[in-house]
């Protein structure tokens, strides 16, 4: 059975966000997949990457997954480092994610769990997993506006930066926006998207 890793990232449990994320989710059980689903602010995740935790280096015996890491960034390295897909649901704050999102990118997409990095210069090595990537994002910017004004800041992050550290995992992404003032209709479209998304092979 695949493993598939649901990661949400909203302060509101009624969110658009979160339910983006139970849409993925259950098109992911409902294929077969073996889901487990991380809700930073319902865990309370702290997304401070500590002194302690920012050296790449390890102490003899010492464990990647564990390293500057509480009982919870460990689980959530390990449960990243068995998924075979992943999925990651979160708004688009000011062309960024939240910043409990931003931490868990900083804490748990870590060298020795997500990559190794070669000494001198060199191309990131991928340890995951992964096959697949699904990125979930809720917006209120027009898309043609946002685009015009200001790019895709949120492709920059998951497809050029955090992508290219995941080796042959494929990209989908999802934009829901402007979620402000949407109908009933416009939302199940976005969530038959986002189950589509998540169930595509």
């Amino acid at each position: 059975m695949t493993r598939a890793l649901v990661v949400v990232a909203h302060p509101d449990p009624t969110s658009f966000v979160h339910a983006l994320a139970d849409a993925a989710a259950t098109a992911l059980a409902d294929g077969g997949h073996d889901v487990v689903v991380h809700d930073l602010y319902a865990d309370r995740f702290d997304p401070v990457l500590h002194p302690e935790g920012a050296s790449t280096t390890r102490r003899a015996g010492e464990s990647a997954y564990t390293v500057g890491a509480d009982s919870l960034t460990t689980r959530y390295r390990r449960d990243l480092a068995a998924a075979h897909t992943l999925v990651v649901a979160h708004p688009n704050w000011w062309g960024k994610p939240p910043a409990i999102m931003a931490g868990w990118i900083d804490r748990v997409v870590v060298p020795g769990v997500a990559y190794e990095l070669p000494t001198g210069q060199g191309e990131p090595t991928p340890l995951l997993a992964l096959r697949r990537l699904v990125v979930l994002n809720t917006g209120d910017t027009p898309l043609e506006r946002e685009h015009e004004v200001f790019g895709d800041p949120l492709a920059l992050v998951w497809e050029r930066c955090v992508g290219a550290y995941l080796g042959d995992a494929t990209v989908d992404r999802l934009l829901a926006s402007p979620l402000a003032g949407s109908t009933l209709a416009r939302r199940e479209s976005w969530l038959t998207q986002a189950r589509s998304l998540a169930a595509r092979r």
